[in-house]
């Protein structure tokens, strides 16, 4: 029997070239002190090791100068380099820095670190200001969803464990560096909404939740409150997410309440319909006590009419109390070779009014990103037509822009 996680292959991926090296990010806590064990260390070093990792946030045991230079050694390969650098974009005042970074195999990922509440810094100080890492899943995105550039990209493999967790390291070290302005800070939100499908990519996606969340030093402590996990709408997955007894965030790409219409924008909405795809979320909803957003891209003349507003509340207040979800409007970053925009300003407007004259919690997202390839899998496909061969410098060179290094 296939799996339910599994979607439908809407895109083929490219044939596989081999796993990634394996890393510490990919072992369990029994795995970590075996493999410590076979590199001939006492147990305790597994412990010293993950503090290292998890809470100093360092991914180079050569820096490790409390373990000696033989035990240094014998732990490196379990440390491979699995993202490379190749390069970043900043705007907003060095406030977003979206970063480039090619896979063992030459694929090609993309993470964005946003800091939040810098103009209220005088007032709030460092501690109060809020950092969030969108970070990617899958290389490219089998989805085909044809507003995305991603889903243009086409599938081309899932992430392991730790190329995920160690996208979540190297955002949370650039923050304790100071590298973004507001000076020296920690990570509090990661979402799940770069480049691919979180939930067709379960297995992985879940370790590296679980691991970003368990206490250190076996991960990095982060609340499951403050990671979101974004889909476009693989039900089964959805259904055993809700399982899992982890309180993190369902974000669901809706972007239009009509199976019509989103038959053209989700293709994955021709296996399950937007009825199918909203009862799921408030059963995770019902299951889990999260309210779930419901994201929903705004385009020209396309999904933005004030008539699909109200069918959009209506869908959702069919299925319960307000309580359970939250419309999070998207003005839509546009793809080189999609015939759609943004919605105009008024339209935009409108759409948000007429879901608020329901009741219905609304926010417009910030759009942060346009000057910067900001919609995901823009700048990995940018630099594919560009700079195929360039090489990017190795982690210990990774400029930033205080002048740090990660490690």
């Amino acid at each position: 029997m296939s799996d339910p996680t599994v979607p439908l292959r809407l895109m083929a991926p490219t044939p596989p070239r081999g796993k990634p090296p394996r890393h510490w990010a990919d072992l369990t806590v029994p795995d970590r002190l075996e493999a410590v064990a076979r590199a001939g260390l006492p147990s305790f070093r597994a412990k010293q090791i993950a503090a290292h990792y998890c809470h100093h946030l360092s991914g180079q045991p050569a820096d490790w100068t409390d373990l000696s230079v033989d035990h240094r050694h014998r732990v490196a390969d379990l440390f491979p380099e699995l993202l490379h650098w190749l390069g970043d974009r900043q705007c907003d005042d060095g406030a977003t820095v979206k970063s480039l970074y090619r896979l063992f195999d030459g694929e090609l990922v993309e993470t964005v670190l946003m800091r939040y509440g810098l103009t209220e810094q005088a007032t709030v100080g460092p501690r109060g200001l809020r950092s969030t890492l969108c970070v990617s899943s899958q290389a490219g995105c089998g989805m085909a969803c044809p507003f995305c550039a991603t889903g243009q990209l086409g599938l081309r493999r899932n992430l392991s464990t730790a190329e995920i967790v160690e996208q979540i390291r190297l955002g949370a070290r650039c923050l304790a560096d100071g590298a973004l302005p507001g000076g020296p800070g920690r990570l509090h939100n990661v979402v799940f909404m770069g480049m691919g499908e979180p939930l067709a990519n379960y297995r992985s996606v879940l370790a590296a939740i679980r691991q970003t969340t368990a206490p250190a030093p076996a991960g990095f402590g982060l609340s499951a409150r403050g990671l979101t996990v974004s889909t476009c709408g693989l039900v089964p997955a959805i259904e055993k997410l809700s399982q899992e007894g982890l309180p993190v965030t369902l974000a669901v790409s809706l972007h239009a309440p009509d199976d019509d219409l989103r038959d053209r924008l989700v293709p994955v909405n021709r296996r399950w319909p937007v009825a199918r795809l909203l009862d799921a979320a408030w059963g995770y909803a019902q299951a889990t006590g999260r309210r779930v957003s419901i994201e929903y891209a705004l385009m020209r003349d396309l999904n933005d009419q004030p008539a699909r507003a109200d069918h959009l509340a209506e869908l959702l207040r069919a299925r319960g109390h307000w309580g359970w979800f939250h419309v999070n409007l998207i003005p839509l970053n546009r793809v080189p070779g999609s015939p759609w925009t943004a919605s105009r300003r008024r339209d935009q407007d409108a759409f948000r009014r007429r879901l608020e004259a329901t009741g219905v919690p609304v926010t417009v997202r910030d759009s942060r990103g346009q000057e910067i390839d900001g919609a995901c899998g823009q700048l990995a496909a940018n630099w594919r037509q560009t700079e195929p061969d360039r090489p990017g410098p190795a982690e210990a060179d990774h400029p930033r822009p205080d002048g740090s290094v990660p490690d």
